[in-house]
């Protein structure tokens, strides 16, 4: 199967409430697309560009999925298991793909199924993977208590996704982002916040 186009979230000033939306994280990262047909890896960029030559260690873990494509976010981990942006520019091995939703599965285009199907499968994939590098993005019913968590942690902010909407690309996927209050400072500035209310925690 051919790069896909991803979805891509619409900033908004509030996240959607109600049974007929999930939550998830969005992690500071890189846009990647996972593509394994037979003996062949492609990991693609967010412009779909491959790049399993730069990553090999994913692109051999991700040997032992099956065929299949997955819409993911590469992240890279500090020495505290915070997740590191800047560490994907300087290569750190540290690295591992959070999994949010399942394009395609065993030959099987299933991008008009709804989300929900959609993820299920993909957690049973990575269930039967059992790879750490290889990580599940779990939902959350509270996009409120999310974005304090994710403030909390210095990360991004929310993504809001319809429960029973198919996958559309680009900005008419009806996805919605919302960035944490920490986000709006430089990385310098977030990373010194983030420390200061670690060391305020732990007083």
């Amino acid at each position: 199967m051919r790069f896909i186009p991803p979805a891509v979230p619409v900033l908004k000033q509030a996240s959607p409430i109600g049974p007929d939306w999930l939550h998830e994280v969005k992690f500071d990262g890189w846009r990647l697309q996972l593509h394994r047909q037979g003996d062949v890896v492609r990991l693609y960029s967010r412009r779909g560009i491959d790049m399993a030559n730069r990553f090999p260690a994913l692109r051999d873990a991700c040997l032992y999925l099956p065929n299949l494509v997955i819409d993911a976010d590469l992240v890279a981990c500090d020495s505290d298991g915070k997740p590191d942006f800047l560490a994907l520019r300087r290569n750190q091995p540290n690295l591992c793909v959070w999994c949010f939703d399942l394009l395609a599965h065993k030959e099987r285009d299933i991008r008009e199924l709804p989300l929900i199907e959609r993820r299920e499968a993909l957690r049973e994939v990575l269930i039967e993977t059992d790879d750490d590098t290889l990580r599940f993005s779990e939902e959350f019913p509270d996009p409120v208590k999310l974005l304090q968590v994710a403030d909390g942690m210095g990360l991004e902010g929310v993504v809001s996704k319809g429960r029973s909407a198919p996958y559309r690309s680009g900005s008419k996927s009806g996805w919605i982002k919302v960035k944490s209050a920490s986000w709006r400072y430089t990385n310098k500035e977030r990373g010194e916040l983030f420390h200061r209310r670690k060391e305020s925690a732990n007083t």
